[in-house]
């Protein structure tokens, strides 16, 4: 079984993840942040995870801390729950459009952490949520998942869809990286021999 149990706990959260990367895209979510729980939704129905999220943060602040914090978590459980990445596909894509937006994911379980995160969000908030913790999710699951990540939305002009179309093509683009490759004979994806 490919699954993890995390838990982080610093002067600003706490925050315990559990998931299972054979799931069937059942979440159980409770950040304090609705936003980030219904983006998180999404990764799991779309990435196939069994995902269980718990988050306690100074939301007196803001959320900064508690979306960037469960991000490094999710990074932590999924590299846990990889292990040594042999026989898995190692890289993935996806595209996703949601009415009038569209976004690319690509993906490259590479060892090395990398971001390239160009979404130009059209309006600073959704909801109360302030839109730039998107980046600071991404940022610290790719620091943590030791993992490239290339998250572009090519057009939009709904702020909500373009979030959600990011998140949803992350979802589909990890699930194809950490499939297993029935081809692979179980060997490590790279020509190094370790990843």
């Amino acid at each position: 079984m490919r699954t993890a149990a995390v838990t982080r706990k610093t002067a600003e959260t706490e925050i315990a993840v559990t998931l299972n990367l054979d799931g069937t895209g059942k979440a159980k979510l409770a950040t304090g942040v609705p936003f980030l729980d219904h983006m998180l939704d999404q990764v799991a129905r779309h990435g196939m995870i069994a995902l269980d999220v718990a988050a306690q943060g100074d939301l007196h602040i803001d959320a900064h801390h508690t979306v960037e914090d469960v991000g490094i978590t999710i990074g932590q459980a999924v590299a846990k729950a990889l292990g040594g990445k042999k026989g898995i596909r190692r890289f993935g894509h996806a595209y996703i459009p949601l009415d009038e937006a569209l976004s690319r994911v690509v993906i490259d379980f590479s060892g090395r952490p990398g971001l390239e995160f160009h979404v130009p969000f059209t309006r600073g908030l959704i909801g109360e949520f302030d839109v730039d913790l998107v980046h600071e999710f991404f940022q610290g699951f790719v620091n943590h998942a030791q993992v490239t990540l290339h998250v572009d939305n090519l057009r939009g002009t709904n702020a909500h869809h373009q979030a959600e179309t990011a998140f949803k093509a992350f979802g589909r683009a990890l699930r194809m990286a950490v499939e297993p490759d029935p081809r692979a004979g179980g060997a490590v994806p790279s020509t190094k021999g370790t990843l």
